[in-house]
C-alpha cells in the first residue's frame, strides 16, 4: 500500500472518530452492533470455517499450477474442454475482480478466444473457494450452493454468448498459443495431491458442521456429536500425508501462501464486518440504516428488486469476502433471497474499476455486452431462486 493511501485512511479514521456523534442513541446502538457482529464472526466462523479454508486456498495456490489451467484457453484447445476449465477456474485461482484482470489480459492478448477468456474472467472471482465456503456457512447452504452452481453456469453461458455475438471479430484476431513452461515433477501422483486436498476439505466440512435443528433424527445428530473426533482423525491423516509425501520446502511454501491469503483478506474482512454491522446490524437488530428502506428497495422478489441488486453489485467494488457480512446485514434488514443471490452473482465478478480496465483490453462495446449479460443473468437467476426458496 502506498504511503499516501495509508495517510488518507488514517485521516479518514481520525475525522470519523472526531466528528461522529457517538452520544446519539442510534449511533451508539450502531457502534455496538458493529462489534457484536465482529464478535459473532470471531466466535462462530474464524476457527472452524475460515482458517481451514485459508489452508485449502494456500494449498491450491502452491500445488495446483495456474499454468496447467491457462494452457487450455489457447486457440487450438477444444471448445468443450476450454469452457469446462474456464468455468471452474475460480476454485483454483481464488482471486478477486481486480486480481483476475492481468490474468485475463494475458490470455486474451496471447490468442485465447473471447468465449473462454470471458468465461475465465467471470469465473475467476465468482467461484472463489473462500467466498463460497463463507456464504454457505453464514448465509445458508442453499444460498451457497445456488451461488456456486449459478456462477459455473454463468461462466459458460456468458462465454458462449460473447463468442457468438463477436464471432466475426474473434475470427479476425491473430490466433496464437499461450506459452506454458514445463511443469516440475514433484514426485507425487495426481491421486496423492487429490487425497491431500480432499482431506483438508473434509476437515473444513466436519469442523464447521452446524448443530442440527431441535428434534432432528437420523445421521445428522450423530455426525454432530462425533464431529471433533472425526476432525481429529483427519488431522492425524493430514499430518501423515505431509510427512510422507511433501518436502519441508513445500510445506513452508504452503504455510507462506496461506499466511499471504490471511494477511490480504483478514483486514478487509475485519473492516467489512465492522462497516456492515454499523450500517445494517445483525439479523433482528436494527442499526444505522432503517429496515424499511432495505425492504422497499430489495424486499420481495420483484423484477425491480432483483435488477436493482444486480446493478448495485455490478457497480460496487467488494473486497474478497466482504460481500458476505454486507449481505448478512441486508438480509437481516429485509432483503429478499432472490435479490441476495442476484447481488452475489453480479457483485464479486464486476466493479466499476474492473469495467474500466476490461474496456482497455477488449474495447467498450465488448465490455458493455459482457457486463449487460451478467446483469441480466443475475436478475433472472435471482427471480428463479427467490421463487424456489420462497
Amino acid at each position: 500500500m502506498k504511503e499516501k493511501t495509508k495517510l488518507f485512511y488514517l485521516v479518514v479514521i481520525y475525522l470519523i472518530a472526531y466528528f461522529m456523534p457517538w452520544g446519539h442513541p442510534t449511533i451508539r446502538q450502531s457502534g455496538l452492533e458493529a462489534f457484536m457482529m465482529l464478535q459473532e464472526y470471531a466466535r462462530e466462523h474464524v476457527l472452524t470455517c475460515l482458517i481451514p479454508a485459508f489452508f485449502i486456498a494456500g494449498a491450491i495456490s502452491v500445488f495446483v499450477s495456474q499454468a496447467s489451467i491457462l494452457k487450455y484457453f489457447g486457440a487450438q484447445a477444444k471448445k468443450i474442454l476450454a469452457y469446462s476449465v474456464a468455468s471452474v477456474s475460480g476454485t483454483v485461482l481464488a482471486v478477486c475482480s481486480c486480481t483476475v484482470l492481468p490474468l485475463f489480459a494475458g490470455i486474451y492478448t496471447r490468442g485465447a478466444g473471447i468465449g473462454p477468456a470471458t468465461a475465465f474472467l467471470y469465473s475467476g472471482p465468482a467461484i472463489n473457494v473462500l467466498a463460497i465456503t463463507l456464504t454457505a456457512k453464514i448465509l445458508g447452504w442453499q444460498l451457497g450452493l445456488a451461488r456456486a452452481v449459478g456462477a459455473i453456469f454463468f461462466a459458460v453461458i456468458t462465454g458462449v454468448l460473447m463468442a457468438f455475438i463477436f464471432r466475426k471479430d474473434d475470427a479476425a484476431r491473430t490466433a496464437g498459443q499461450i506459452y506454458v513452461p514445463d511443469e516440475e515433477d514433484t514426485g507425487r501422483s495426481l491421486l496423492q495431491d487429490g487425497l491431500y486436498l480432499l482431506t483438508m476439505v473434509l476437515i473444513l466440512v466436519f469442523a464447521a458442521f452446524a448443530r442440527p435443528s431441535a428434534g432432528s433424527v437420523g445421521i445428522w445428530p450423530a455426525i454432530f456429536a462425533a464431529k471433533w473426533y472425526i476432525t481429529a482423525c483427519l488431522l492425524v491423516v493430514l499430518a501423515w500425508m505431509l510427512k510422507a509425501w511433501f518436502s519441508k520446502d513445500e510445506c513452508v511454501s504452503w504455510v507462506d501462501s496461506t499466511w499471504g491469503f490471511m494477511k490480504q483478506i483478514f483486514p478487509l474482512l475485519f473492516g467489512g464486518v465492522i462497516i456492515a454491522g454499523f450500517l445494517l446490524g445483525r439479523p433482528g437488530h436494527p442499526a444505522l440504516i432503517p429496515e424499511h428502506y432495505i425492504q422497499s428497495l430489495l424486499g420481495g422478489n420483484s423484477v425491480w428488486a432483483n435488477l436493482f441488486a444486480s446493478l448495485a453489485g455490478a457497480l460496487m467494488y467488494f473486497a474478497t469476502l466482504t460481500e458476505v457480512p454486507i449481505l448478512q446485514g441486508l438480509i437481516g434488514a429485509g432483503m429478499g433471497k432472490g435479490p441476495a443471490l442476484a447481488l452475489l452473482l453480479a457483485g464479486p465478478a464486476l466493479s466499476l474499476p474492473n469495467m474500466l480496465v476490461i474496456a482497455g483490453v477488449m474495447g467498450v462495446k465488448k465490455t458493455a455486452t459482457f457486463c449487460g449479460i451478467i446483469v441480466v443473468l443475475s436478475t433472472i437467476a435471482g427471480m428463479i431462486f427467490g421463487t424456489i426458496a420462497g
